[in-house]
C-alpha cells in the first residue's frame, strides 16, 4: 500500500464482501492510535471508539444494522460521550460533536486503507439496539460503526452507479458575484476557467 497519503485519499474504497481472515489487534490499535490525531473542536476530544472483534458480538450488531452489508470480522463504534459534551457547554444536539465524528471517521477510514484493510461506514442502526448490545454508558450516543475485514478479491458492483465528479466540477474560486449581477471570472468553477462554457454564462450573454 502506498506511504503517499494524497494517493491513499484517491484510492480509498468502501468495501463491502470480505473475508473470513481477522483483523489483529495491532492494527485496531494501530487504526484507533491514528483516530486520536483527528480534529477535534476545542481538542475537547468528545468521541469514544468502542472496538469489537467478538464474532458473536459482531453478528448481533448485523442484526440491529440494517445498513450493515458487509459482514466484518472487527468494527469500532463511534461514540458521542453527550455527558462530557454538555458539562462543556455543549448543547446535545450541537452540529460539532457530529461534525467531530465525521472527521475521527475519516481519519479511521483512511488508517485502515493504509494498513491493506477494507473498511465502510454504517450509520443506519438503532442507536438503542447498539448501546445495549455493547452495554454502553447511558449517556454515551452511538453515532457510527466503522466496518473492518480483509477485502475479498471480487466486489459488489456499486450500489447506485454515477459517474465520479472532478473537483474541478465541484470547486469555485474566490467569491460570488452579489445576487442578479453577471457572474465574473472569480466565481466560475474551475472548469470554466479553463476555457470550457458554462451554461449560466451563456444564458446572460
Amino acid at each position: 500500500m502506498s506511504d503517499d497519503p494524497l494517493a491513499l485519499i484517491r484510492t480509498r474504497r468502501v468495501i463491502r464482501a470480505l473475508t473470513d481472515e481477522p483483523v489483529e489487534r495491532a492494527q485496531l490499535e494501530r487504526i484507533l492510535e491514528a483516530a486520536s490525531h483527528a480534529p477535534s473542536a476545542g481538542n475537547r476530544r468528545l468521541q469514544r471508539f468502542v472496538a469489537v472483534e467478538d464474532a458473536a458480538t459482531l453478528r448481533v450488531l448485523r442484526m440491529v444494522a440494517p445498513g450493515m452489508l458487509q459482514r466484518p470480522t472487527a468494527a469500532i463504534v463511534i461514540f458521542v460521550d453527550v455527558g462530557a459534551a454538555v458539562e462543556y457547554g455543549f448543547a446535545p444536539g450541537s452540529r460539532g460533536l457530529y461534525i467531530d465524528v465525521g472527521t475521527a471517521a475519516q481519519t479511521m477510514l483512511l488508517a485502515a486503507h493504509a494498513l491493506g484493510l477494507g473498511s465502510g461506514p454504517v450509520t443506519s442502526f438503532s442507536r438503542a439496539a447498539v448501546g445495549a448490545v455493547l452495554n454502553a454508558p447511558p449517556d454515551w450516543s452511538p453515532e457510527m460503526v466503522i466496518c473492518l475485514g480483509h477485502p475479498a478479491p471480487t466486489q459488489p458492483p456499486a450500489m447506485v452507479p454515477v459517474r465520479r465528479r472532478s473537483w474541478r466540477e465541484l470547486a469555485h474560486w474566490g467569491r460570488f458575484a452579489p445576487s442578479g449581477t453577471r457572474q465574473t471570472d472569480a466565481a466560475v468553477p474551475y472548469r470554466d476557467q479553463l476555457g470550457y462554457s458554462s451554461l449560466r454564462q451563456a444564458r446572460d450573454s
